[in-house]
């Protein structure tokens, strides 16, 4: 790793005063949690069905119990906890220099590590809801339904079905937090992009609301971004971040 883009880094974050972290699935996979497009990602794994037709709402009301099925296998991974990636991030935003998190990620690891102001433009794992009565439940009653007699999440109140509170395809980003995390990024003066493709919309279109001074990619791969930042960075982001100092 680059020395003197790590010094960069820790210069444009000392400097910065409205830090926002806009970030994706390679966030989340120091963790353990398989990304979605590189070789070994869920789209590139063997299932019955493709992943991303899986994770779609058609599929969902149609296929109910293989939805679920994979649900359970690839989206819940359990024991799972935060990198120093997301540490860092909840570092930096006590020490009052981040404003936000904006990220694409279901897993619930930025709140977990300490995080308090995060947007979660998908939804999370850890929020699922009946779909009759509308009763929030969390992750306990999708993985403890897989010994039911269907296979299936039922509500305890009135048997109805149990949807995650996650975006599917086919299904609308929330207003109310997409306006949120437009206000927090027009308002940021560096925008640290990390772990994300920025190929999935409407999600990747939210950093053309950024006006400020630095925009920071950290991606271990090419982003549509990368002619515009001032510093790109394709390494791991938890390797990068875990050699900031919060001052």
């Amino acid at each position: 790793m680059n020395s003197s883009d790590i010094s960069i880094l820790q210069n444009i974050i000392n400097k910065s005063k409205r830090i926002v972290f806009f970030g994706g699935a390679g966030v989340s996979t120091e963790s353990g949690i398989p990304d979605f497009r590189s070789v070994d990602g869920l789209y590139n794994q063997e299932w019955k069905y493709p992943p991303e037709e899986i994770i779609s709402a058609s599929f969902f009301y149609k296929n109910t119990k293989e939805f679920y099925r994979f649900y359970r296998a690839k989206l819940l991974p359990q024991g799972i906890e935060p990198n120093p990636a997301h540490y860092k991030l909840a570092e930096l935003e006590k020490a009052g220099k981040l404003l936000a998190v904006v990220t694409q990620n279901i897993d619930g690891l930025h709140q977990k590590a300490g995080s308090k102001n995060v947007y979660e433009l998908h939804g999370s794992t850890l929020r699922n809801y009946c779909l009759d009565c509308h009763t929030f439940y969390d992750e306990k009653i999708i993985i403890e339904s897989e010994n039911a007699p269907d296979k299936l999440p039922h509500c305890p109140k009135c048997g109805g079905l149990i949807k995650p509170d996650v975006v599917l395809y086919e299904e609308g980003l929330n207003q109310e937090i997409i306006e949120g995390a437009v206000r927090t990024i027009s308002q940021a003066d560096t925008l640290i992009i990390g772990g994300t493709s920025l190929t999935v919309y409407p999600a990747a279109g939210l950093v053309n609301y950024f006006r400020g001074e630095n925009l920071v990619l950290l991606n271990k791969s090419y982003t549509p971004q990368d002619s515009m930042a001032n510093l790109v960075i394709h390494e791991p982001i938890g390797q990068v971040l875990s050699q900031i100092i919060v001052k």
